[in-house]
This record gives C-alpha cells, structure tokens and sequence, in this order.
C-alpha cells in the first residue's frame, strides 16, 4: 500500500500543516477536540493497526467521537495522514554534535529505529513529500551534519538522498519481515525450511545453474541456532551497516578527490 501525500486542497493543507489557520467556529458549546488531539490519535491507530486500520472512523472511534465531528478540524484523510506523518517526525533528534561521520552514523540509528516504531510511515510515498516544518527540521538536521565534511552542494545533495533512501528501505525491508509472520501466520523459519527442500528436489543441479547464489549461502557468516526467528532481521542489520559505512566510504573519497 503507497499513499501519495498532497491529495487535499493546496492551500488548506499547507496552511494545516504549518498551523496559519484555525478550524472554522460553531455556535454551541467549545468543542473539545483540536487538530493536536486527531493527528495524536491518528498516529495511535496507525502504531497499532497500520495503514490498512486508519480510517476517520477508527480515530473517531478512539476519541470518542463520531467521524463527522472530526471533519471540521481535518477535512479528510489524506490531509490527516500528512499531519501524521509530520507530527511524527517531531520526536526525532534536531541537532548532532561531532564529527561528521560518527553523527550520521547516530542519525542513522535513530531514524532505523523510528521507522520501526512507526513502520506506516514508510507507506507514505516520497515521489510528493508532505512538506510540513518537521520535515524541513529533519532535512535541515541531515544537512547541517552533511556540510560539515566538506562536501560540495551538489555532493551533499546527492549523499541526503543516498542516505535517507538506504535508511527508509533497510527499515522497510525489517517491518515487512515482522508484517508477514503476522499477515501470513507463518514464521520465517517454517517458510524456509520448507520451501529449501523443496528446491533442491525441483532443481537438483541448482548448485551447477547458480554458482554463485551457492557460493553465497555456504560462505556466510556462521549462524545462531538460538534465535532463528530474528536470523533474517539480523541479516538486515548488517546490510543495512555495511551498506552505510560504504556510502560514507564513497563521500570520503569524492571529499579528498
């Protein structure tokens, strides 16, 4: 499931996004809701029963309320889904101090660690970002660590998207590992062991055909037998590592070229 950001009236949504506006008043009694209170329960719903479970109804539900009385805070979902998404991003880090390289690798983490936390976010398509102050506070924080090596504009562009597309599809990768035990009701373990087999069954030559797939699987790294439902997000972990010391590895190099 992709959601595409932006889908409301332009100007409403920005101006809910970056608050310049109020909800329109209604004689009665104040209300006691707020667009703070909708998004919070918003990003409850997604935390707990992911995209799929996000409804103005199950936020209603969560509050109390009936959907209709949250229309007149948050026009629709999808203007609801950007306040989510941008309030979110409000508990990261805005500033890291040190050296370069050890401060993205501290970046890093704590965006791996809150995609995990909040893995609907990663259903949220960067084709059309939400383009709301946390967002720019997030990018403004990437940045101030990026210039601090030395980089060129146009260097410190292209390793920001590096960077936050390596980070977003390793921590992709892990909640669609931990999604489909669930999904499925099947482990990882039981649909490997028993499809393995069966391979070596349905191609017996395997090893001859694919040399180097065969070659990979009995050159790695030897593995724990006490844990194997959290083998593969290990595995993860580790290319996730790997993969960001050889793009910091690569900006060194063009820094001293």
């Amino acid at each position: 499931m992709v959601v595409f950001a932006g889908q409301g009236d332009a100007g409403h949504s920005m101006a809910l996004l970056w608050r310049t506006t109020e909800p329109a008043s209604r004689p009665g009694p104040k209300p006691g809701l707020s667009v703070e209170a909708i998004v919070a329960a918003g990003i409850a719903v997604a935390d707990a029963e992911g995209m799929t479970g996000l409804s103005m109804r199950a936020v209603g539900d969560r509050l109390g309320r009936t959907a209709m009385a949250l229309y007149t805070y948050v026009p629709n979902k999808g203007e609801l889904i950007d306040l989510m998404y941008d309030t979110a991003l409000a508990e990261l880090p805005a500033h890291y101090d040190g050296e370069w390289r050890t401060a993205v690798l501290a970046w890093a983490d704590d965006q791996w660690a809150f995609y995990l936390r909040h893995p609907w976010m990663l259903q949220v398509s960067q084709a059309r970002p939400v383009l709301g102050p946390n967002g720019y506070v997030s990018l403004e924080t990437l940045l101030s660590v990026l210039y601090r090596s030395g980089l060129s504009s146009p260097e410190v562009r292209r390793l920001a998207g590096a960077l936050t597309q390596h980070v977003r599809g390793g921590a992709q990768s892990v909640a669609e590992a931990r999604e489909a035990a669930k999904a499925t009701g099947v482990t990882d373990e039981d649909w490997w062991i028993a499809r393995s087999s069966l391979l070596h069954e349905v191609a017996p030559d395997f090893a001859d055909r694919f040399p180097h797939v065969s070659r990979l699987e009995t050159e790695r790294d030897p593995v724990s037998l006490e844990e194997p439902e959290t083998f593969w997000e290990t595995e993860l972990r580790k290319t996730f590592e790997f993969g960001l010391a050889a793009l910091l590895d690569g900006a060194s190099v063009s820094k001293g070229s």
